[in-house]
């Protein structure tokens, strides 16, 4: 069997320590990005209860052509960063942070591998920030539905409207495919072009993951 090339490089801790954060945030970067763009989102964030687990993509790429592309053309790369995700998950699991106090975040190719995996998800989790991607293939037909049952997760879309990369009908489709497995899906783009986060984003991702840690608090 193939070694997975994205399990060589170690994940990246950042902020608290994960067994005593209040949330731990597995965030996956982009395309021809470093966990060091993750990194500087999570300062940017400014939550010191969290904690951040943040892998690296072998050479930067967690699959290497267009995320709509036929799924056959980024294979083996894209069932490697599939496996890896899960591989990561599963290591926070067994470090006792339980899926509850876990919450999904990706940007533009990170953000695809995470709709993807969420696409095929049997398990829900605290939450997911998907920023500019959708689940990964050349056609929404026959990918209506997710699977699994994500039972109210909360999932924060966003995206510039006019982003050059990822088109905002995958986007919607995407957030229809997760509402239909049961996530609570809020849809927010913005009128610009740049790919990139802007700051009225990241407050909108603070908020979010504060009323998950208060969610938390109060169960």
């Amino acid at each position: 069997m193939q070694p997975n090339p994205h399990l060589e490089p170690q994940p990246v801790i950042h902020g608290a320590p994960p067994r005593d954060a209040r949330l731990v945030v597995y965030a996956v970067h982009g395309r021809s990005q470093t966990p060091a763009f993750m990194t500087e989102l999570a300062d940017r964030i400014a939550l010191p209860e969290v904690a951040y687990l943040v892998p690296a993509a072998k050479d930067a790429t967690w699959y290497p052509g267009g995320f709509m592309e036929p799924l056959e053309n980024n294979q083996p790369n894209l069932g490697h960063a599939l496996a890896a995700v899960g591989t990561h998950l599963e290591w926070l699991a067994a470090q006792d942070i339980e899926r509850d106090r876990t919450v999904l975040l990706g940007f533009s190719q990170g953000a695809c591998l995470l709709s993807e995996f969420l696409m095929g998800a049997r398990a829900r989790y605290a939450g997911a920030i998907l920023h500019t991607g959708g689940f990964i293939g050349p056609s929404e037909v026959g990918r209506s539905r997710a699977a699994g049952d994500l039972a109210g997760m909360p999932v924060l879309m966003s995206s510039a409207a006019e982003d050059a990369w990822v088109p905002m009908p995958r986007i919607k489709a995407t957030a229809a495919a997760l509402a239909a497995a049961g996530a609570a899906v809020e849809l927010q783009s913005y009128d610009e072009q740049e790919h990139h986060i802007n700051d009225d984003s990241v407050a909108a991702m603070r908020r979010l993951l504060t009323n998950l840690m208060s969610l938390k608090e109060s169960q």
